[in-house]
């Protein structure tokens, strides 16, 4: 489950130091400078067992620049477009009239739940300063300071109270349903495809690039597997986003790779492994979800460029993708389209596979032997005393070390590549983790 939280208040309330504590991250910038942040950024927040994207606004009500308009309609959007709105009040400065008109902004551009964070009271005996803030008409107030990390917990665990449960997660609890997420760039042919895999006008289809704004589920039910299908608005670079509509449908797109099983990546065979195909795979990767590769409009191609040459330039170009398949397809004739939910189907297997633990150790411990092993310049070498697999998606292992530094990127892949010769994972990524046993 996902969903979106927006940081709005006032310039210099402590809104970037507050995204920056909820995302474990140094994104946004934080300065004493009222009004550096003039765009809007997104992190990603876990707790309670809730995944949620955070958006960082720009200051409204108090900056008289240029940058006020667009400002001011970034948050506007961003209260219409969110699940919850975290106000944050500077706590030292108390409630203003600025605060006042952001409270009536609010009630003004949507029924959303509302937490009203005070920020900047370092120390408890501060905390009744809080109570001021309930004049702003809102019932949740919670005393915080973002610098000092105080009262985040209590924060969060309002926000998760708030969040809607996903409605597209009604019964979760079903196994075998396999979750693909049709993802790509705009225009490439995501609702057209969708159609095709069902075999009916599902989604809406169009020449016109974005149509498809928010997430939509469908599911079905084929040669007796369930299936549920998330067509998605095409993601962009946030350099060329239209709009703060577009914007969000982009949010909403990384909160439905979350809770999908493969993603379907298409690209379009007259211009693939763009950047932002990069972009959406490394995504897709990071969040440990299986993945196929489309190459669509096939049928539009000259035979000019051949299929193995498309291969090479993705296997090339996304090397962290050399174990996702290559389909070529055609959402318009069908070229190709039988093979995504058998390929699927496959996938969704292999990111549950288990290897025994006897016998990836014997595997590891022959491997190893015939193996040089990284070391240091102290002349310190790596010692791999044994491994297990993790429960859990995609296949993840632990592999218990003398000294974890001593682990580089090529002696991570290539443990990796060793694992899928024991094993059929194709389509799925690998984790692997290293622990220290002993210290030298």
């Amino acid at each position: 489950m996902s969903g979106i939280v927006a940081i709005i208040g006032r310039p210099n309330a402590g809104k970037s130091s507050l995204f920056n504590r909820l995302t474990g991250t140094k994104d946004a910038i934080v300065d004493d400078m009222p009004g550096v942040t003039r765009d809007r950024l997104y992190g990603e927040c876990e707790y309670g067992g809730r995944n949620f994207y955070v958006v960082d606004t720009g200051g409204i009500f108090g900056e008289d620049s240029d940058f006020s308009a667009g400002i001011k309609s970034h948050v506007e959007s961003a209260v219409r477009e969110c699940d919850a709105v975290i106000f944050l009040v500077d706590g030292k400065a108390g409630v203003t009239g600025s605060d006042e008109d952001i409270a009536e902004f609010i009630r003004r551009s949507g029924n959303k739940p509302v937490i009203v964070a005070v920020n900047k009271l370092d120390d408890p005996k501060h905390d009744d300063i809080a109570n001021e803030a309930y004049i702003l008409g809102f019932e949740n107030v919670i005393p915080i300071s973002a610098v000092h990390k105080r009262g985040l917990y209590e924060l969060l665990d309002a926000v998760v109270d708030v969040l809607p449960s996903d409605e597209n997660d009604d019964d979760d609890s079903d196994s075998d349903e396999i979750k693909i997420i049709i993802a790509g760039k705009p225009n490439v042919g995501k609702s057209s495809m969708l159609n095709k895999i069902l075999g009916s006008e599902r989604s809406l289809v169009s020449p016109i690039a974005g149509t498809t704004r928010d997430p939509v589920d469908t599911r079905a039910e084929i040669d007796g597997q369930r299936f549920r299908i998330i067509d998605t608005a095409g993601l962009r670079r946030r350099a060329k986003f239209d709009g703060d509509l577009e914007y969000y449908s982009f949010v909403r797109t990384l909160a439905a790779v979350d809770r999908s099983d493969v993603a379907l990546l298409l690209m379009d065979a007259q211009d693939p492994c763009t950047d932002q195909d990069k972009r959406i795979a490394g995504h897709v990767v990071r969040k440990g979800k299986g993945i196929i590769i489309a190459v669509n409009k096939w049928d539009l191609m000259s035979g000019n460029k051949k299929a193995d040459e498309i291969t090479r330039k993705i296997r090339d170009e996304m090397p962290f993708l050399s174990y996702a398949p290559v389909i070529f397809t055609s959402a318009l004739s069908g070229r190709g389209v039988g093979k995504i939910l058998q390929s699927a189907i496959a996938i969704n297997s292999n990111r549950k596979k288990h290897i025994a633990t006897n016998q990836l150790n014997r595997l590891m411990r022959d491997v190893l032997a015939f193996d040089r092993l990284p070391s240091d310049r102290k002349g310190r070498t790596l010692k791999v005393y044994y491994c297990s697999q993790a429960e859990g998606e995609p296949p993840t292992f632990i592999f218990f070390v003398n000294n974890p530094a001593l682990v580089n990127n090529g002696f991570e892949n290539h443990v990796k590549n060793k694992i899928r010769e024991l094993e059929d994972f194709t389509g799925t990524p690998i984790r692997t983790f290293w622990r220290g046993k002993d210290k030298e």
